[in-house]
């Protein structure tokens, strides 16, 4: 791994959001006591209320199951226009740190002077804490992605996300010596309950504009061709340095695309930045 010390760029602290519920959260508690009191004021129209409960479950589980969606929180998918008018695109890398991924990733970066926004999953930090103080010392933020990045994360009960959060969040504060301040769920799907656990812990939600499928598709062309279409400054791109796809040659995804794709963005005129340094004023 290169021990080259890039200087950081200035990055921002975020205030805290005091929690209010979503408009589509709201109206949902309301459908729900609207439905507990018809069926024991009016049992014998059953049916309405049945209806109505699972009407309401199938847009809650919409809700979960589209990423960029807002109806259950605020969620950042485009930087403001501050970080537009400076011809800024965020790059967000997932599920790391990786012994073999993260340290390439990291001499990519450098090479371009590009800075990203890593969303480590805590378990993986705590058995690699040398790659999260390598990616702090390289200048780029550590945010959190969760403590086991679960499967079933979106559908987990109230306590078991709180201390899915809390846990990772206390974890990777202690490894890096930096307050992640943006939160993603696994897979990017969102536990109805999570807004107000974010708020506690002083965490934005952030999801992406656009992403490759890396994770997935092992065709470096056909990912960059994903991540390139409409780009624009304002993009928040998602790739994964933590279980990405391999190539045919067995060569991780991200390390064949994203040389082309900082290119590419550098050719523009634009600037590849952390999503702490695209938030400040």
């Amino acid at each position: 791994m290169s021990v080259e010390r890039i200087p950081s760029t200035p990055q921002t602290s975020l205030p805290p959001l005091p929690w209010r519920p979503a408009p589509f959260v709201g109206l949902s508690l309301i459908l729900h006591t609207l439905v507990l009191i018809g069926v024991f004021a009016e049992p014998q129209h059953w049916r309405i209320w049945l209806a109505i409960f699972i009407g309401n479950h199938v847009c809650i589980c919409a809700a979960v199951l589209l990423p960029r969606n807002h109806w259950i929180g605020a969620n950042l998918t485009r930087l403001p226009q501050a970080a537009i008018a400076r011809g800024e695109i965020a790059l967000t890398l997932d599920d790391g740190p990786d012994p073999a991924v993260t340290p390439q990733v990291l001499d990519l970066l450098d090479r371009h002077q590009a800075k990203a926004s890593f969303f480590c999953i805590g378990a993986r930090a705590r058995a690699h804490p040398e790659l999260v103080r390598e990616i702090i010392a390289r200048g780029h933020s550590i945010e959190n992605h969760s403590l086991r990045h679960d499967k079933t994360f979106a559908f987990r009960g109230w306590r078991w996300t709180d201390l899915e959060v809390k846990h990772s969040q206390s974890l990777l504060t202690e490894i890096s010596g930096q307050r992640p301040q943006f939160f993603r769920a696994p897979a990017g799907f969102r536990n109805p309950l999570l807004d107000p656990i974010l708020a506690r812990a002083g965490l934005h939600y952030a999801s992406w504009t656009r992403r490759g499928f890396d994770s997935v598709r092992g065709e470096p062309e056909a990912v960059l061709r994903r991540l390139r279409r409409k780009l624009a400054p304002g993009d928040i791109l998602l790739m994964h340095d933590g279980h990405p796809a391999k190539t045919a040659a067995g060569v991780p995804v991200i390390l064949a695309v994203l040389p082309r794709l900082l290119d590419e963005i550098a050719a523009r005129g634009w600037r590849v930045v952390s999503l702490r340094e695209a938030m400040r004023a």
